[in-house]
């Protein structure tokens, strides 16, 4: 796969695919994590002279301008981080992008509106993607993909746009893969995988994959609960996945026929409700009552994941084991964040969630190996998927 230093930039206008999907309230950016990773490919080729126009998508209007989606905020936010002006184009492929494209001068920077405004972004449909990859890669004459949190989407900017120019990985894809066969290719043991969130569907296929390569998997979040379901436990009114229970007896049955150890919770945090003021105990994992839901791993857990996260040599986590944002319930994500860093071992933390913790609790981000943009791209990458972004950059 090229890298930038592969690409001669001077004097060129250069398409910069960037994640800059943040997350935003009430119209202001509340964590601007994916801003600053995107800013190192950005500040190179400013510096050698290219013409930088960044495109990037904003949550999920489908196709329709939705003035909540626009990315006016994020521009602003790049050129503060960037200390120069931002040119912020009102469209996508039209009028006001093409102006933008035209107007940089070396080293300058232009940033798009929200790719998904356009239907023909995530259109099913090739001809519709073409049609508008071929209009988007007209503002251009270099192709950079750099948005390791899209690689996984058969869109335009990540899929079609690079089948049309010259194109080469940025530093924040190029980091991601290094770091991503690290934990699939010639990985240094114990190798530990602490998985979290609220639902056992969106890591089947990992789970499913790692059963074969890590040596034990920690689960907490609110994912557990159909664990501890399909283990006969009552879970109250806990998040619950009925129909993945056979699935999760399925994954127990082959972890302990392939010797790789499932690590569950021993104590839980349950609460009267969902919320941050709601009275709240700690629990035996398997006595739950039925009037309560779990909202984090419990202290005794926590100690635990941290004990099984030891002597590992790679950790891959990936999921808040509880319901962070509130102060009762962020303990358990807490304290396994701070277990991968007195491990000492090469330490990934993927998807945003996890990120969003890490930068919420106050832990210093430098204190993990990589801390990685795309949860659902690193997924499925080390599920051994294909991932359409990155079969067309190393094409």
């Amino acid at each position: 796969m090229r890298t930038i230093d592969d690409l001669d930039v001077a004097g060129r206008k250069v398409l910069v695919r960037a994640d800059l999907n943040v997350p935003l309230k009430d119209g202001a950016i509340t964590d601007d994590g994916r801003i600053r990773a995107s800013l190192p490919t950005i500040e190179a080729l400013r510096a050698r002279g290219a013409k930088v126009i960044v495109c990037a998508h904003l949550g999920r209007p489908k196709g329709e301008v939705k003035p909540e989606f626009s990315l006016a905020p994020v521009a602003a936010r790049l050129g503060e981080l960037l200390g120069a002006d931002v040119a912020f184009a009102s469209d996508v492929v039209g009028d006001s992008a093409r102006a933008a494209a035209e107007g940089l001068a070396d080293g300058g920077v232009a940033l798009l509106e929200n790719l998904r405004f356009e239907p023909g972004e995530t259109s099913k449909d090739d001809a519709e993607r073409g049609a508008f990859a071929d209009r988007l890669a007209a503002l251009a004459e270099i192709y950079v993909g750099d948005g390791f949190g899209a690689v996984h989407r058969r869109h335009a900017s990540v899929y079609d746009v690079p089948r049309r120019l010259p194109h080469a990985a940025g530093g924040l894809i190029a980091a991601e893969v290094e770091v991503l066969r690290k934990l699939t290719e010639d990985v240094a043991r114990p190798y530990a995988v602490a998985l979290g969130g609220s639902k056992v569907s969106d890591k089947l296929g990992v789970i499913d994959n790692l059963l074969g390569k890590a040596d034990r998997i920690l689960i907490g979040g609110g994912m557990v609960f159909t664990f501890l379901k399909a283990q006969g436990h009552e879970v109250g009114k806990s998040l619950l996945e009925e129909d993945q229970l056979d699935t999760v007896r399925a994954y127990l049955r082959r972890a302990e026929e392939a010797g790789v150890e499932f690590v569950l919770p021993v104590d839980i945090v349950a609460a009267t409700a969902f919320a941050a003021d709601a009275d709240h105990a700690v629990v035996a994992a398997d006595a739950i009552p039925a009037d309560r839901l779990g909202l984090d791993i419990g202290p005794e857990s926590g100690k635990l994941f941290a004990a099984r996260l030891a002597d590992a040599r790679t950790v891959f986590w990936n999921g808040p084991m509880g319901v962070f944002e509130m102060e009762p319930y962020s303990h358990g994500t807490r304290a396994v964040a701070q277990g991968l860093i007195d491990s000492g071992a090469f330490t990934v933390v993927g998807g945003g969630d996890s990120a969003a913790a890490v930068r919420q609790l106050g832990f210093d981000e430098a204190a993990f190996s990589h801390i990685s943009t795309g949860g659902g791209a690193s997924l499925e990458y080390l599920e051994g998927k294909t991932l359409p972004g990155l079969q067309a950059l190393e094409d």
